[in-house]
């Protein structure tokens, strides 16, 4: 079902959070839809954050995160850019890198020896910003960073999948 000015259709709504059982369910049989933003500053560094929560907790990623039940892309979007990076930015102002598979050997019910993984179906865009220092929301990421691509290839504190989008033939276009 398609809308010509991508608005949310009036007889679903979006689905805000679902119950924590429930979503539990989902993460342990199926793939997530998420969108991750590559962001870069004018002179072409890129903003990783240092993420809070499982799974990647404590590596240096991109902001991203899921895309809800019955929200479109471009709505999912310009929400993740104002709940992961405070901003207002809409879909045609990025560019499409492609689709990406992560798959993780634990999500946010992983606890103690109970490994519950985590598998994404991730679209990456990007984006570019005018500026070198913002502060951003502390959500999902409790300090942020600017990468010259350079250096998150070679840092091991930056997650795999983030690598990945600058290692060319890794997605699916």
């Amino acid at each position: 079902m398609t809308t010509e000015n991508n608005e949310k259709c009036p007889s679903l709504g979006v689905v805000e959070f679902l119950p924590d059982t429930t979503f539990r369910a989902v993460i342990e049989n199926a793939p997530l839809v998420s969108i991750d933003l590559v962001v870069r500053n004018a002179t072409g560094m890129v903003l990783l954050g240092r993420r809070i929560n499982r799974p990647a907790q404590g590596s240096w990623f991109v902001p991203g995160g899921r895309v809800r039940k019955n929200e479109y892309l471009s709505q999912a979007f310009s929400r993740l850019a104002k709940e992961e990076l405070g901003i207002t930015c809409k879909i045609e102002d990025a560019v499409y890198l492609g689709l990406y598979e992560h798959f993780y050997q634990d999500s946010i019910y992983t606890k103690g020896s109970v490994e519950v993984s985590t598998h994404y179906i991730v679209n990456c865009f990007e984006v570019r910003l005018d500026f070198l220092n913002k502060s951003f929301p502390i959500d999902q990421h409790n300090q942020y960073s600017w990468f010259s691509e350079s250096e998150l290839l070679v840092s091991p504190d930056v997650h795999m999948h983030t690598k990945w989008y600058f290692e060319r033939d890794r997605g699916f276009k």
